[in-house]
Protein backbone atom coordinates (compact mmCIF):
# COMPACT_ATOMS: atom_id res chain seq x y z
CA UNK A 1 0.00 0.00 0.00
CA UNK A 2 2.70 2.48 1.01
CA UNK A 3 4.77 1.38 -1.97
CA UNK A 4 1.96 2.61 -4.22
CA UNK A 5 1.99 6.01 -2.47
CA UNK A 6 5.78 6.21 -2.73
CA UNK A 7 5.95 5.54 -6.46
CA UNK A 8 2.99 7.79 -7.19
CA UNK A 9 5.02 10.61 -5.64
CA UNK A 10 8.27 9.58 -7.35
CA UNK A 11 6.64 9.66 -10.80
CA UNK A 12 5.64 13.29 -10.20
CA UNK A 13 8.89 14.35 -8.53
CA UNK A 14 10.25 15.60 -11.87
CA UNK A 15 7.54 18.29 -11.75
CA UNK A 16 9.26 19.71 -8.70
CA UNK A 17 12.69 19.40 -10.34
CA UNK A 18 11.44 21.09 -13.51
CA UNK A 19 10.02 23.92 -11.42
CA UNK A 20 13.37 24.49 -9.72
CA UNK A 21 15.17 24.65 -13.08
CA UNK A 22 12.57 27.10 -14.39
CA UNK A 23 12.97 29.31 -11.32
CA UNK A 24 16.74 29.36 -10.84
CA UNK A 25 18.18 28.93 -14.34
CA UNK A 26 17.75 31.37 -17.20
CA UNK A 27 17.58 28.96 -20.11
CA UNK A 28 17.70 30.30 -23.65
CA UNK A 29 14.27 30.54 -25.22
CA UNK A 30 15.14 28.04 -27.94
CA UNK A 31 16.39 25.52 -25.38
CA UNK A 32 13.15 25.86 -23.43
CA UNK A 33 11.16 25.53 -26.66
CA UNK A 34 13.00 22.34 -27.66
CA UNK A 35 12.50 20.81 -24.20
CA UNK A 36 8.81 21.70 -24.36
CA UNK A 37 8.46 20.24 -27.87
CA UNK A 38 10.11 16.98 -26.81
CA UNK A 39 7.94 16.84 -23.70
CA UNK A 40 4.85 17.53 -25.79
CA UNK A 41 5.68 14.52 -27.96
CA UNK A 42 6.12 12.34 -24.88
CA UNK A 43 2.84 13.59 -23.46
CA UNK A 44 0.91 13.00 -26.69
CA UNK A 45 2.44 9.52 -26.99
CA UNK A 46 1.74 8.66 -23.36
CA UNK A 47 -1.88 9.81 -23.61
CA UNK A 48 -2.39 7.91 -26.87
CA UNK A 49 -0.45 4.70 -26.35
CA UNK A 50 -0.75 4.25 -22.57
CA UNK A 51 -4.08 5.80 -21.67
CA UNK A 52 -6.19 5.24 -24.79
CA UNK A 53 -4.82 2.48 -27.03
CA UNK A 54 -4.57 -0.05 -24.22
CA UNK A 55 -8.27 0.44 -23.47
CA UNK A 56 -9.23 -1.23 -26.76
CA UNK A 57 -11.59 -4.11 -26.03
CA UNK A 58 -11.27 -3.58 -22.27
CA UNK A 59 -13.71 -0.72 -21.74
CA UNK A 60 -16.86 0.63 -23.33
CA UNK A 61 -15.89 2.94 -26.19
CA UNK A 62 -18.77 5.29 -25.37
CA UNK A 63 -17.59 5.65 -21.76
CA UNK A 64 -14.01 6.20 -22.92
CA UNK A 65 -15.11 8.85 -25.41
CA UNK A 66 -17.30 10.66 -22.90
CA UNK A 67 -14.60 10.77 -20.22
CA UNK A 68 -11.94 11.86 -22.73
CA UNK A 69 -14.09 14.75 -23.95
CA UNK A 70 -15.06 15.62 -20.37
CA UNK A 71 -11.39 15.94 -19.41
CA UNK A 72 -10.73 18.15 -22.44
CA UNK A 73 -13.82 20.26 -21.76
CA UNK A 74 -13.00 20.82 -18.08
CA UNK A 75 -9.46 21.96 -18.91
CA UNK A 76 -10.79 24.24 -21.65
CA UNK A 77 -13.25 25.84 -19.23
CA UNK A 78 -10.44 26.42 -16.72
CA UNK A 79 -8.32 27.97 -19.48
CA UNK A 80 -11.19 30.25 -20.53
CA UNK A 81 -11.67 31.31 -16.90
CA UNK A 82 -7.97 32.04 -16.49
CA UNK A 83 -7.91 34.04 -19.73
CA UNK A 84 -10.86 36.18 -18.67
CA UNK A 85 -9.58 36.72 -15.16
CA UNK A 86 -6.05 37.72 -16.09
CA UNK A 87 -6.05 37.90 -19.85
CA UNK A 88 -4.74 41.42 -20.13
CA UNK A 89 -1.80 40.63 -17.86
CA UNK A 90 -0.98 37.31 -19.50
CA UNK A 91 -0.86 38.68 -23.03
CA UNK A 92 1.49 41.61 -22.40
CA UNK A 93 4.61 40.61 -24.29
CA UNK A 94 6.77 42.97 -22.26
CA UNK A 95 5.82 41.21 -19.05
CA UNK A 96 5.52 37.70 -20.40
CA UNK A 97 7.37 37.11 -23.66
CA UNK A 98 6.44 33.45 -23.53
CA UNK A 99 2.83 34.52 -24.09
CA UNK A 100 1.29 31.59 -22.26
CA UNK A 101 -0.35 30.83 -18.96
CA UNK A 102 1.82 28.98 -16.47
CA UNK A 103 -1.25 28.53 -14.31
CA UNK A 104 -3.09 26.83 -17.17
CA UNK A 105 -0.28 24.31 -17.58
CA UNK A 106 -0.34 23.73 -13.81
CA UNK A 107 -4.07 22.97 -13.91
CA UNK A 108 -3.71 20.67 -16.92
CA UNK A 109 -0.85 18.82 -15.24
CA UNK A 110 -2.85 18.43 -12.02
CA UNK A 111 -5.82 17.09 -13.99
CA UNK A 112 -3.50 14.50 -15.52
CA UNK A 113 -1.42 13.71 -12.43
CA UNK A 114 -4.40 12.48 -10.43
CA UNK A 115 -5.61 9.86 -12.96
CA UNK A 116 -2.03 8.76 -13.72
CA UNK A 117 -1.29 8.29 -10.05
CA UNK A 118 -4.51 6.36 -9.51
CA UNK A 119 -3.43 4.05 -12.36
CA UNK A 120 -0.04 3.55 -10.67
CA UNK A 121 -1.87 2.57 -7.48
CA UNK A 122 -4.11 0.16 -9.39
CA UNK A 123 -1.06 -1.44 -11.05
CA UNK A 124 0.15 -2.59 -7.63
CA UNK A 125 -3.11 -4.50 -7.19
CA UNK A 126 -2.39 -6.55 -10.30
CA UNK A 127 1.22 -7.27 -9.30
CA UNK A 128 3.39 -5.98 -6.49
CA UNK A 129 6.22 -5.23 -8.94
CA UNK A 130 7.13 -1.66 -9.86
CA UNK A 131 5.93 -0.55 -13.30
CA UNK A 132 9.30 0.93 -14.27
CA UNK A 133 8.52 1.83 -17.88
CA UNK A 134 5.22 3.60 -17.13
CA UNK A 135 6.70 5.49 -14.17
CA UNK A 136 9.77 6.48 -16.22
CA UNK A 137 7.60 7.78 -19.07
CA UNK A 138 5.57 9.89 -16.63
CA UNK A 139 8.72 11.16 -14.92
CA UNK A 140 10.34 12.30 -18.19
CA UNK A 141 7.22 13.90 -19.67
CA UNK A 142 6.43 15.83 -16.46
CA UNK A 143 9.70 17.77 -16.41
CA UNK A 144 9.05 20.15 -19.35
CA UNK A 145 5.51 20.84 -18.12
CA UNK A 146 6.76 22.20 -14.81
CA UNK A 147 9.72 23.93 -16.46
CA UNK A 148 7.51 25.84 -18.88
CA UNK A 149 4.85 26.63 -16.31
CA UNK A 150 7.37 27.89 -13.74
CA UNK A 151 9.03 30.20 -16.27
CA UNK A 152 5.59 31.61 -17.10
CA UNK A 153 4.59 31.96 -13.46
CA UNK A 154 7.87 33.69 -12.64
CA UNK A 155 7.31 36.16 -15.48
CA UNK A 156 3.77 36.68 -14.16
CA UNK A 157 5.44 37.76 -10.89
CA UNK A 158 4.55 34.72 -8.79
CA UNK A 159 6.95 34.39 -5.86
CA UNK A 160 9.44 31.51 -5.74
CA UNK A 161 7.76 30.23 -2.58
CA UNK A 162 4.36 30.16 -4.26
CA UNK A 163 5.65 28.38 -7.38
CA UNK A 164 7.47 25.75 -5.31
CA UNK A 165 4.36 25.28 -3.16
CA UNK A 166 2.17 24.79 -6.25
CA UNK A 167 4.36 22.04 -7.70
CA UNK A 168 5.03 20.50 -4.31
CA UNK A 169 1.26 20.20 -3.94
CA UNK A 170 1.07 18.19 -7.19
CA UNK A 171 3.67 15.72 -5.90
CA UNK A 172 1.69 15.35 -2.66
CA UNK A 173 -1.63 14.96 -4.48
CA UNK A 174 -0.08 12.38 -6.80
CA UNK A 175 1.15 10.33 -3.87
CA UNK A 176 -2.24 10.46 -2.13
CA UNK A 177 -4.08 9.64 -5.40
CA UNK A 178 -1.92 6.56 -5.94
CA UNK A 179 -2.65 5.43 -2.38
CA UNK A 180 -6.39 6.00 -2.86
CA UNK A 181 -6.34 4.09 -6.14
CA UNK A 182 -4.72 1.14 -4.42
CA UNK A 183 -7.03 1.30 -1.39
CA UNK A 184 -10.46 1.96 -2.86
CA UNK A 185 -10.36 0.36 -6.32
CA UNK A 186 -9.37 -3.15 -5.28
CA UNK A 187 -12.73 -4.58 -6.30
CA UNK A 188 -13.39 -2.22 -9.23
CA UNK A 189 -13.72 -3.72 -12.73
CA UNK A 190 -10.70 -3.50 -15.04
CA UNK A 191 -12.49 -0.99 -17.26
CA UNK A 192 -12.39 1.58 -14.44
CA UNK A 193 -8.66 2.08 -14.92
CA UNK A 194 -9.09 2.93 -18.60
CA UNK A 195 -12.05 5.23 -18.03
CA UNK A 196 -10.05 7.18 -15.43
CA UNK A 197 -7.10 7.30 -17.81
CA UNK A 198 -9.27 8.65 -20.63
CA UNK A 199 -10.27 11.62 -18.47
CA UNK A 200 -6.63 12.46 -17.81
CA UNK A 201 -5.71 12.01 -21.48
CA UNK A 202 -8.40 14.47 -22.57
CA UNK A 203 -7.26 17.18 -20.18
CA UNK A 204 -3.62 16.56 -21.02
CA UNK A 205 -4.03 16.75 -24.80
CA UNK A 206 -6.16 19.89 -24.52
CA UNK A 207 -3.42 21.44 -22.39
CA UNK A 208 -0.47 20.73 -24.70
CA UNK A 209 -2.49 21.76 -27.77
CA UNK A 210 -3.42 25.16 -26.37
CA UNK A 211 -0.31 26.03 -24.33
CA UNK A 212 2.91 24.06 -24.73
CA UNK A 213 3.03 23.29 -28.46
CA UNK A 214 2.03 26.77 -29.74
CA UNK A 215 4.62 28.36 -27.46
CA UNK A 216 7.30 25.87 -28.49
CA UNK A 217 6.67 26.66 -32.17
CA UNK A 218 6.68 30.40 -31.55
CA UNK A 219 10.06 30.29 -29.81
CA UNK A 220 11.71 27.34 -31.58
CA UNK A 221 10.40 27.46 -35.16
CA UNK A 222 9.48 24.57 -37.50
CA UNK A 223 12.12 22.20 -36.10
CA UNK A 224 9.94 21.67 -33.01
CA UNK A 225 7.69 19.46 -35.16
CA UNK A 226 10.52 16.97 -35.62
CA UNK A 227 11.50 17.18 -31.95
CA UNK A 228 7.89 16.46 -30.94
CA UNK A 229 7.91 13.46 -33.28
CA UNK A 230 11.01 12.16 -31.47
CA UNK A 231 9.11 12.39 -28.19
CA UNK A 232 6.14 10.50 -29.64
CA UNK A 233 8.24 7.62 -31.00
CA UNK A 234 10.16 7.38 -27.72
CA UNK A 235 6.85 7.10 -25.89
CA UNK A 236 5.80 4.35 -28.34
CA UNK A 237 9.04 2.47 -27.64
CA UNK A 238 8.47 2.81 -23.88
CA UNK A 239 4.95 1.44 -24.28
CA UNK A 240 6.12 -1.59 -26.23
CA UNK A 241 8.74 -2.41 -23.60
CA UNK A 242 5.98 -3.20 -21.10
Amino acid sequence: MFQAALWGGVASLSLFLGALVGIYFNLAKKVTAFIMAFGTGLIIGSATFDLLSEAEGKANIVHITMMFLLGAAIFTLFEMWISRKGGSQRKRSQKNPNNHSGLAIYIGTLMDAIPESIIIGISFLESQSIQWVFITAIFISNFPEALSSSIGLKLDQYSTKKIVTLWGSVVLVSSVSSLLGYTFLQSAPESTEYIIGAFGAGGLLAMVSSTMLPEAFEEGGPVVGFISALGIILSFIFTNLT
